[in-house]
């Protein structure tokens, strides 16, 4: 079914003060993050960004992630009076920026908070292409991850300078895995670099294309997909005719929003033997950041193979 765009969701957000925390994640996340014990009070947007703040910030951090369940749509988040109150107690907060998540600029306006705010958009420096629209979903940018590392180990070192040099070294630790990720990436476009793969939704295109790989999907489709809006018939027939000629290695379905017309790609897909690979817009069950990039990846090498 067609789902709500985030940026739709701010008026509703400050418009239900009585509203309850949506359902997200483990009693704890749900719990206002507190500055008490010597720990930092951090609030994330989406359990990915919660998920790297735990990886740097350790033990000297407390994260509260608004969207932890991996079946809530990202795009049809509501949000209430609880997540204004883990605002007004944070000390940095984090979120994706670009018109994902303008919830959050909502929210952090009737709360008063006074957090250093990280707009992952805005530190990886990526603009809309001339004549485009800018892809907001940067956590699939693994150097912009990177960025982001080293501006959240700043600013959880300002609000706790004890911690800084754990701050520091666990940041370190991360930009290093996340090498190690890049050079898996950099291996499949040393050998599949021109290769055509579909979409369902452009979020994990930048993922795609430090593989090297050329997205063959229509752009309308794609457009409608994101929007909730219904593909035309000449589109949809373009797209399923990627897989009936084998036109694509690989379909990259975001798994997250799924509906009647992107369920007939997979099936279609699936149909002329290309591959499927599930991605989705926030951690899995059971997964950090780290592992859930090294799956995907894996899962993109094997399909290309």
């Amino acid at each position: 079914m067609p789902s709500l765009p985030l940026r739709a969701l701010g008026a509703a957000a400050a418009a239900l003060p009585a509203l309850a925390l949506a359902a997200c994640g483990s009693p704890s996340e749900a719990e206002p993050a507190g500055s008490s014990g010597g720990t930092v009070a951090v609030v994330a947007s989406t359990n990915v960004y919660g998920d790297i703040a735990r990886t740097i910030g350790g033990g000297k951090v407390r994260v509260t992630s608004f969207i932890s369940d991996p079946a809530q749509d990202p795009h049809s988040y509501e949000a209430g009076t609880r997540n204004r109150l883990a605002l007004s107690r944070a000390g940095v907060v984090i979120e994706n920026g670009g018109g994902y998540d303008d919830f959050m600029g909502t929210l952090l306006k009737a709360s008063g908070s006074k957090a250093e705010i990280l707009d992952a958009v805005r530190i990886s420096g990526r603009t809309a292409p001339k004549g485009g629209e800018l892809n907001e979903h940067v956590w699939y940018d693994l150097p912009s991850m990177a960025l982001l590392a080293d501006r959240l180990s700043a600013a959880l070192a300002k609000a706790d300078p004890a911690g800084a040099g754990a701050f520091t070294a666990n940041a370190a630790t991360f930009k290093a895995k996340l090498k190690d990720l890049e050079g898996r990436v950099a291996a499949l476009k040393a050998a599949h670099s021109g290769e055509g793969v579909a979409i369902t939704e452009p979020v994990p295109l930048y993922l795609l294309e430090a593989a090297g790989l050329r997205n063959a999907t229509p752009e309308a489709f794609s457009e409608a997909i994101e929007e909730g809006d219904d593909v035309a018939p000449r589109t949809m027939r373009e797209t399923l005719g990627l897989f009936s000629g084998k036109k694509v290695k690989a379909l990259v379905y975001n798994a997250q929003t799924s509906g009647p017309q992107t369920e007939q790609v997979e099936k279609a897909a699936k149909d002329g033997g290309v591959a499927v690979v599930p991605v989705t817009e926030t951690l899995p069950s059971g997964q950090d950041y780290l592992s859930w990039m090294d799956g995907t990846i894996a899962a993109l090498g094997k399909a290309l193979s």
